[in-house]
């Protein structure tokens, strides 16, 4: 991965993150009126808002995945045994989802949301999972599975564990899982493509 694909995935990242967040902006305003800077009456000044929130949020969702990354590196030489640290994945992504439907329920937000909301992001999580098995190989399964579950988890946390409701949880949470769900799926298109690559250029014969 050289630093042109890297720059690459950090804008698109942000750029993913404000469309996602405009989007999700105006189906919370549609559904209360109340949501946003201004309220509904401002529906411009709120769009651009949300979208440099956007843009926050795509920076927001980088450096958790970098994180991940380094984290991944770091454990996978203290472990040794890559097999210990996917059982340690799997277990916390399992307690994750637990403890956000904990969380949600002990806010008393509503009878629904502390239960659907893990579900979904389980479901969701297994979905992109699923395709980025299918696009390259089975180890991705927990990897994967952790950074959509337990990553989006504590990326969202200052909305989750602050004072607010489901819809400013919602619309932290989607751009966030979104952003994340894009990087994950470019990271082994780029890398695949730099691979190739530098074959290319190994196997061209020197005049």
């Amino acid at each position: 991965m050289n630093l042109k694909k890297w720059f690459f995935l950090f804008w698109s990242g942000m750029a993913v993150g404000a469309v996602v967040c405009v989007a999700a902006g105006a189906l919370m305003q549609w559904l209360d009126p109340e949501f946003g800077f201004l309220g509904f009456k401002a529906a411009g000044f709120n769009a651009l808002m949300m979208a440099m929130v956007g843009l926050m949020i795509g920076a927001f969702s980088q450096m958790g995945f970098f994180a991940y990354l380094t984290l991944n590196y770091i454990a996978l030489s203290v472990f040794g045994k890559k097999y210990l640290w996917n059982a340690l994945q799997g277990y916390t992504t399992i307690f994750a989802a637990g403890g956000l439907g904990y969380i949600l329920y002990e806010k008393n937000l509503n009878n629904w949301f502390f239960w659907v909301l893990p579900v979904f992001l389980l479901s969701l999580s297994g979905a992109v999972t699923w395709l980025k098995v299918k696009q390259t190989n089975k180890t991705a399964f927990v990897p994967t599975m952790f950074l959509m579950v337990v990553v989006t988890f504590i990326e969202a946390w200052p909305a989750i564990k602050g004072d607010t409701n489901v819809y400013a949880i919602i619309f932290m949470i989607i751009p966030l899982f979104i952003c994340n769900a894009y990087q994950i799926m470019m990271m082994h298109r780029l890398t695949k493509k730099e691979t190739t690559d530098q074959a290319a250029i190994a196997a061209k014969p020197v005049v």
